[in-house]
This record gives structure tokens, sequence and C-alpha cells, in this order.
């Protein structure tokens, strides 16, 4: 049976949430992409008095690249990890990467975040599986229609399982690990045997890790 390290991405394993960081490095490169940030306001400003869901959020937030050609995201995304995401990683998350996938871990990153720049993560050399959230494409182009659920919450642990289904690995979840900041995690959290909290700002039960 196979051994997990599981890690949620936004807060847990980078300081920033990275959709939005996402967007900034697109205004850098071009800051006729400022336009779209109204638009960004008004959708969270809808989630926020509960009018949008997160599906719609995220939707209604990715105008700013609506038909970019699928070669040219890619492009994008990479060169997005290399100037942005790759700076805003904590140590001691990448620390605890190395060190449980050279105790025999399988390293799986799971978020919400679309999974068209998470995957950019592969870059770190212990990740085994990156899985986020899926959107799609028609003609080669983006669309920024989402292709099913958002990766949150129960959805994760669905979606988990899916994959390991698919590629046909029996999970030890009793001896798994898990990290995240937020309790939108819990379904996951409950579903290893050594969840742990990072950064987080109450008390609880399940253990808490600082990270920088």
């Amino acid at each position: 049976m196979e051994k997990l390290a599981l890690f949620d991405i936004d807060y847990t394993i980078t300081r920033k949430e990275t959709l939005m960081e996402f967007y900034k490095y697109v205004v850098s490169r071009d800051i006729k992409n400022i336009k779209f940030l109204p638009r960004a306001l008004y959708s969270g400003a809808m989630y926020g008095i509960g009018i949008y869901d997160e599906k719609r959020v995220k939707e209604s937030f990715l105008k700013f690249i609506e038909n970019i050609e699928e070669k040219d995201l890619a492009i994008l995304t990479k060169e997005f990890y290399h100037d942005r995401l790759s700076t805003i990683l904590y140590k001691d998350a990448v620390e605890m990467i190395k060190k449980l996938k050279n105790e025999g871990y399988m390293v799986i990153l799971i978020s919400a975040s679309p999974e068209f720049y998470i995957k950019e993560f592969y870059a770190i050399d212990e990740v085994d599986l990156i899985i986020g959230t899926r959107f799609k494409f028609e003609n080669g182009k983006f669309i920024r229609s989402m292709d099913g659920n958002n990766c949150k919450g129960q959805e994760k642990v669905r979606r988990l399982k899916d994959v390991l289904k698919e590629k046909n690995i029996r999970a030890d979840f009793k001896n798994s690990y898990m990290f995240s900041d937020s309790l939108s995690d819990k379904p996951l959290l409950d579903l290893v045997g050594n969840p742990y909290l990072i950064n987080y700002k109450k008390q609880h039960e399940i253990d808490i890790l600082k990270w920088k």
C-alpha cells in the first residue's frame, strides 16, 4: 500500500494566493489587462454576499485569458512559475516535501486553484501528482468554463480517490499525511492519520505547524 503526503497549495506551500498572483503577473506583462480588475473585485464582492459560488467567481475572473491559445497559455504558465510561483514557496514546505519523499511517501499536491498553472509545480522533482480545478479548452483555446466541480472540500477527496483508482494505487491513509492552512480541507484532513494545519491562527485539536 502507498503512503501519501498530501499538500494543499495556496497559503500551505505558498505565501500568497496563486490565482491573484497569476493575474498580477499577466498585468505586469501587459498593463492593458488592468481593465479586468473591476470584474475581479465585483466577482469577489458577489461571492462575499453569497450570490456567486466559487465556480462562478473563477469563471468570471479568468476573463483576462479567455480565448488564449492552449500552447501560448502553456508558455505563459511556465514563465509564471519561473518568475513568480517559485519565489513564494515556504522553505519549510519544500523541506517537508523532500523529507517525506525521501521516506518513501508519494507526494501529491491537491488544490482548488486552476490545474492549468499549478501543474508547473512538477518542477519540484519530488512531486508525484498534481490535482486541481480543471478548465475546458475548445478548438485549442481556453474558454474559462470549469470542467467538473471546483476542487475543494469533499470534492478533493473524490478527485483524489478517482485518480488513485485510475492509477491502480492502493493508499495507506492511516499512515498518510495531509497539510493545509484551512479547515475547508477537513474532509482530507480527516481522511489521513497525520493531519496538520499550517500557520493556523486559532487553537485546534489538529496539530499546527508554523512554516516560513
